[in-house]
């Protein structure tokens, strides 16, 4: 069996035909395209587990002071800055902004999170439990009431019964 190798163009162009199908089933846009449905399948599930990365410059810019950068750009500044020692370091830090300042900001902002989502699991887990206890309690009391009222019943059938 050949194996077709098709452009990236012709699959962007065959996968957008298949999302604008309308009534068309996918193997009918297969045929039409003359390729096999299992390609096409395969196109489409590939294309929607493409997760959108979140957006990093790429470079520092060099028009805004440092100290107007975006987190994403600081970070980015951290790591490029990683690799310099001595003088060179000294240099860019001149240059590109504060390096120590950032990077204790990012530290005790990550450890600040850390320690306020162990508190807010904390209160999670006290709630959950309060609630469970509520729900046995509940449903303890509706069994009962269940009960009275099967009883009740019970009391009412036999008192006309008897009457009879």
């Amino acid at each position: 069996m050949q194996r077709n190798r098709y452009t990236s163009e012709f699959k962007e162009q065959a996968m957008s035909k298949a999302r604008q199908r309308g009534a068309h089933t996918l193997e009918s846009v297969a045929n039409e395209l003359n390729m096999s449905l299992g390609s096409l399948k395969g196109w489409l599930k590939a294309s929607n587990y493409k997760v959108a990365e979140p957006e990093t410059p790429a470079s520092l810019p060099s028009d805004t002071a440092a100290q107007l950068w975006s987190p994403a750009q600081r970070l980015l500044a951290l790591n490029e800055s990683h690799a310099p020692q001595g003088a060179a370091l000294h240099a860019w830090c001149r240059e590109k902004g504060q390096l120590k300042q950032w990077r204790e900001a990012f530290c005790s902002t990550s450890e600040s999170n850390a320690h306020q989502a162990k508190a807010e699991l904390r209160e999670l887990k006290t709630k959950h439990e309060q609630l469970q206890r509520e729900l046995r309690r509940k449903d303890r009391a509706l069994a009962e009431t269940a009960a009275l009222l099967v009883l009740q019943k019970r009391f009412r059938t036999l008192l006309e019964d008897e009457d009879k």
